[in-house]
């Protein structure tokens, strides 16, 4: 069996698990503790241990995967976000302020995303849409994917699969451009209107009513359980790594363009060769915008479809949708989900279990429970640099010297799980020394229902398919909103990138 399980944190505490901030903070907090033991004030050193056991469990303490305090502060900025209506969204169509239709108008944390229509390539002479991310400072690509899938391969087919991942993230390290692979797959309910454009085509008058009858209710029948699946691929680069060989190639958006399509050949052929993706096609301005509309609002496909069979027939139907409609006209995050036009989406992360991933666990996550909702998966792969990797690999390892010497000292037994940390931690310089690149793999899952629907009956059915897959969820409260850009709308953006004002 394809199971993955060589994985560990690339920051480990080196005291009993506390990193350097925590331990220099409770450090500092007991001191008033030890100066009234040395002055015989008892009452007060009985308080003031207190304070500080509480302080503890404050800082050490997780709760739903933060502590106490980044709970508080996160949930004092979303209240204060509120108050200010910065958290509100409002589209400038339903306002009537489009000024520009080709300015995308996004809410959120995708508001500092542009688009840039690349200069024409090939045979055909597409053009493929930069993204562009001013608060990050980063430049991206996004490819359109299709892929067989692994449901019927073998241990060693899959086992080449994970190679062929591997090989895939080695490929883009080697780049020293790329710092962020981002794979996300949308099973979409279906709507059946290709399905329907092929019977008004074919229909006749001639024939029964009831062989009509049986395959109109065939059709219900079968669209009301059948689910479309769309796959997206986008790498990231960042204006600092860019920008000095962009220079070579002719400057400004020209020359990042010509850099990032001779990146996204090189790409293409790891995707086409040795993972097997059928079909790679890099998403033009206009398809990268329906991308994003059909993300906010998953009905609207069917009109997007009409739209351009329309346009087969008749050249004047305009089939595109302009950026300042991609986005949705009003926009609302909440503590426990985010609203976005007439939907409700909730976003859960992914936590990797101790025991390991087998290759293709994911899939349960994938499969709707029930008609009408949005299964959407994002897996990102962020690459860390070879010298901050090193760095990293050299802490680890100390760290976890300096644990097992401490726990020696003391006389504490080493558990499994911190014995089996340590031979990780050991084996990673080994690894970044043949080639390899370390990672910083996360996940996010999020489900989409109509807003006529209880929201919280398919967080909890989400959160079931998570842990039915062998994984932990953690739902991402206060933050679903950042965590649907993330894990819905193929632009690129990452939760692990610091973005500058």
């Amino acid at each position: 069996m394809s199971v993955y399980d060589d994985y560990q944190g690339d920051r480990v505490g080196w005291f009993f698990g506390l990193r350097g901030p925590q331990l220099a903070l409770l450090a500092v907090a007991c001191l008033p503790v030890f100066g009234a033991i040395s002055a015989a004030r008892w009452w007060a050193a009985l308080g003031l241990a207190a304070c500080w056991a509480v302080l503890v469990l404050l800082v050490i303490v997780p709760i739903r995967g933060r502590s106490a305090t980044g709970w508080a502060v996160s949930v004092a900025a979303s209240i204060n976000g509120g108050a200010l209506g910065w958290t509100v969204f409002r589209s400038k169509a339903a306002s009537g302020r489009v000024t520009d239709p080709l300015e995308p108008d996004l809410p959120g944390a995708l508001r500092a995303i542009s688009t840039h229509e690349g200069p024409a390539q090939g045979h055909a002479y597409k053009r493929v849409a930069l993204i562009q991310n001013h608060a990050a400072r980063t430049w991206a690509l996004t490819a359109a994917v299709v892929h067989p899938g692994i449901g019927m391969s073998g241990p060693d087919q899959r086992a080449r699969l994970g190679a062929a991942e591997a090989e895939l993230i080695d490929l883009a390290n080697r780049t020293e451009l790329i710092d962020e692979l981002i794979f996300m797959v949308r099973t979409v309910p279906e709507d059946g209107a290709e399905r329907d454009q092929w019977v008004a085509r074919h229909r006749t008058t001639a024939g029964p009513d009831l062989a009509r009858q049986v395959n109109d209710d065939l059709q219900a029948g079968l669209t009301r359980a059948s689910v479309r699946t769309q796959a997206f691929f986008t790498f990231v680069v960042p204006e600092a790594r860019i920008a000095g060989p962009a220079k070579e190639v002719g400057r400004g958006l020209e020359g990042r363009a010509r850099v990032l399509y001779s990146l996204a050949h090189e790409l293409e052929a790891q995707l086409r060769g040795s993972l097997g993706m059928s079909r790679v096609s890099w998403l033009s301005s206009p398809q990268l915008a329906a991308a994003c509309r059909t993300g906010f609002a998953p009905a609207d496909r069917a009109s997007i479809v009409d739209a351009l069979a329309a346009q087969r027939s008749d050249p004047g139907v305009n089939a595109d949708v302009p950026w300042c409609l991609a986005g949705p006209s009003g926009a609302d995050p909440v503590m426990r989900h985010y609203s976005h036009d007439a939907w409700n989406s909730v976003c859960a992360a992914i936590v990797l279990p101790d025991r390991g991933a087998l290759m293709g666990a994911l899939a349960p996550v994938l499969t709707p429970e029930q008609p009408g909702e949005r299964r959407c998966v994002m897996v990102s792969y962020p690459i860390v640099g070879q010298a901050k990797a090193d760095r990293a690999s050299r802490n680890g390892e100390f760290a976890a010297d300096t644990a097992e010497s401490l726990r020696q000292r003391l006389g504490i037994k080493a558990r499994a799980r911190s014995r089996e940390q340590g031979v990780k931690a050991r084996a990673m310089d080994g690894k970044l020394a043949r080639g390899h690149s370390m990672i910083r793999p996360y996940a996010i899952a999020t489900v989409t229902v109509p807003k006529t629907a209880r929201i919280s009956q398919y967080a909890r059915g989400l959160d079931s398919s998570i842990r039915r897959a062998g994984f932990a969820p953690q739902r991402l409260d206060i933050a679903h909103d950042a965590g649907f850009a993330a894990s819905v709308i193929p632009l690129g953006l990452s939760l692990t990138r610091r973005s500058t004002p």
